[in-house]
């Protein structure tokens, strides 16, 4: 009892202490002015344009740390603080929106393969728990089985998306420290920023993963009750 109760904590203080990092670290060094001033707004217009992505937009949106890229609406998403600050955080995060734009204009393959399987990692994320639920309860092996697969669907979604955040972040440094947007200690600030952020999506796969791991032990070991 005592070492299930030690792995559930373990999982949720995982993903907590990710959170708390890239938190931290993004007030921090969104209270930190870039040298250059240009808020994030400009800051993605200016490597949207020298990439020739003049027909992708940059727009305000709400909420805190809310900044995405929309591939259907090809749209740059900054939340408020971002578009209108001009902090190294904001500078750091809006760079990395405009990564995924590239990639896109670019059909960079795993962002392509990533947004391919939402659909079924959403199914999976859906119902995966359901199918787990039954097949333990019941003792039905095929149905904890089933419940299995749909997981490894989201556990899929969850890796691939490693390499999609790790690559935009990559193209983002590469761009702000050619076009001037970042200068001299400000690119190993700016990197504090991205790898604080990179820090949930690991912590996510590897919760994802130990958690699939552990069900597929669960699994066997109702096969050999059978």
């Amino acid at each position: 009892m005592a070492g299930f109760l030690l792995y559930f904590i373990l999982i949720a203080m995982i993903p907590l202490w990710a959170q708390m990092k890239v938190k931290n670290t993004y007030t921090k060094y969104s209270k930190v002015a870039s040298a250059t001033g240009l808020t994030g707004a400009q800051v993605a217009r200016r490597i949207l344009d020298d990439n020739g992505l003049h027909h992708v937009d940059v727009v305000e949106t709400r909420g805190v740390l809310s900044d995405h890229y929309n591939p259907k609406s090809k749209t740059v998403n900054l939340s408020s603080h971002n578009y209108h600050g001009h902090s190294i955080a904001g500078t750091a995060v809006a760079a990395h929106e405009v990564g995924h734009a590239i990639q896109d204009g670019q059909n960079y393959a795993f962002l392509r393969f990533r947004h391919a399987i939402v659909p079924a990692a959403n199914i999976g994320s859906n119902f995966a728990w359901i199918a787990i639920m039954i097949g333990f309860f019941t003792q039905i092996s095929g149905m904890f089985l089933l419940g299995i697969i749909l997981m490894s669907l989201t556990v899929i979604f969850q890796l691939v998306t490693l390499p999609v955040e790790f690559n935009a972040s990559s193209r983002a440094m590469d761009q702000v420290v050619a076009l001037g947007i970042i200068r001299n200690d400000e690119e190993r600030e700016a990197k504090k920023v991205l790898n604080a952020a990179a820090l949930t999506y690991v912590a996510a796969a590897a919760v994802a993963v130990i958690e699939l791991l552990r069900l597929i032990l669960i699994f066997t070991g109702m096969q050999r009750n059978d």
